[in-house]
């Protein structure tokens, strides 16, 4: 394909997408429809469809609609290379620029839409993160790095960057956590590479490599983790303990990969089922790594950023409360909870745990950690919490 023709079946995606079809099926489904598409061009589509995912607000200003077409104009336009260097360039670009789109548009972008936030939540967003909230926003509209975690069980962080180096993959220590790399080149390789198949490395961005070293941690103790999705922080508490540790998802399909992930890390994860947490506890430590918008991740998943809504939030904030005290229950006397999300909203951290502490005067937060959206890391919220 032309790269005008891959600009032109983005469009035509992001159509799909904005009618309400999520991104990443609407991209399956055309790939599976068009398998004359190599790689390359399935890559390169996807990375347009998700550059105007991450940036829809600002860009629609820039290209002066809300279609895939006006927005496709508005990501040229922000980049820097004129649009009729793709409309109109014949084969299967998109057709040519009418003399309204060729003319840029003199509007100002309002701060909801230069942050690429919807109206409702640039308030929200704005008493969450304070005089950062621009920055922080506009950070999001750029694609995010790739971070690998290093299993320790398996090997080093010098031997599993010398393997990688082998397979054409180059990569950096991160200055932050012990166990992470960066992938500045050829981030594509990684799942294909000897060293993910042998559990040398795990794909893990670097917030939540730092908030499982800022847990209490040793080996022996019984700890969970309740809210554990595909298990990747059970599998980081675990490489860190060098001990077993047990894992809980209220739906139990999303804990699938957990046991063959484990084995190719050389660490132990015993799943439980709902019904046998009350068996199972008391665990010295509970990680309730709490559903939320992720709206410390949206550089990765901006679709979720334009699903979101008032409603939805709340009845996160709700999920929130439910998990805290659920997980508060499963700690042995002396134990600590640890709370955390991949979220900046302070309705979503800060104010769930300031009203389960007003709730139970007998728990008491320690310092939390935040980490805003940057190029070292995603955003992440944590706090642990101990009895009085």
């Amino acid at each position: 394909m032309t790269p005008a023709a891959r600009y032109a079946s983005a469009i035509a995606i992001l159509d799909i997408v904005l009618a309400g079809e999520p991104a990443e099926r609407a991209l399956t489904n055309w790939a599976r429809a068009n398998r004359f598409a190599g790689s390359g061009d399935r890559a390169a589509i996807r990375d347009h469809v998700y550059d105007v995912l991450r940036a829809r607000r600002s860009l629609a200003v820039a290209g002066g609609g809300e279609d895939g077409r006006a927005l496709i104009i508005g990501l040229l336009r922000r980049d820097g290379a004129p649009p009729d260097t793709v409309f109109g360039a014949g084969g299967h670009a998109p057709a040519a620029l009418t003399p309204e789109e060729a003319e840029a548009p003199r509007t100002d972008p309002t701060p909801a839409q230069a942050a690429d936030l919807p109206d409702w939540l640039w308030p929200i967003w704005q008493a969450s993160l304070g005089d950062d909230a621009m920055a922080c926003a506009v950070m999001q509209q750029h694609r995010a790095g790739l971070h690998l975690r290093v299993n320790l069980s398996r090997t080093t962080r010098q031997v599993a960057q010398d393997r990688l180096q082998a397979e054409g993959i180059a990569t950096l220590p991160h200055p932050d956590v012990d166990t992470g790399l960066i992938v500045p080149d050829n981030p594509r390789r990684v799942a294909g590479s000897l060293a993910f198949a042998d559990g040398v490395i795990e794909v893990q961005d670097a917030a939540s490599q730092i908030a499982m070293a800022a847990l209490p941690l040793s080996p022996g103790l019984r700890v969970i983790d309740l809210c554990a999705g595909g298990g990747g922080k059970a599998l980081a508490m675990a490489d860190r303990m060098k001990s077993s540790v047990f894992a809980h998802d209220i739906d139990p399909r999303r804990m699938t990969d957990i046991a063959p992930r484990a084995i190719r890390a050389g660490v132990q994860i015993k799943t439980l089922s709902t019904q046998a947490l009350q068996g199972a506890a008391p665990f010295d430590l509970v990680l309730v790594d709490a559903p939320c918008s992720g709206s410390g991740t949206w550089r990765r998943t901006p679709d979720a950023k334009w699903r979101l809504t008032d409603e939805r939030l709340h009845e996160l904030n709700a999920i929130q409360a439910e998990v805290i005290a659920q997980g508060a229950s499963l700690c042995a006397p002396g134990g600590a909870l640890a709370y955390a999300t991949c979220s900046v909203l302070r309705d979503e951290n800060d104010a769930i745990v300031e009203a389960f502490v007003a709730q139970n005067p007998s728990w008491h937060a320690q310092a939390p950690l935040r980490l805003q959206p940057s190029t070292q890391h995603d955003g992440f919220y944590m706090v642990v919490l101990r009895r009085n």
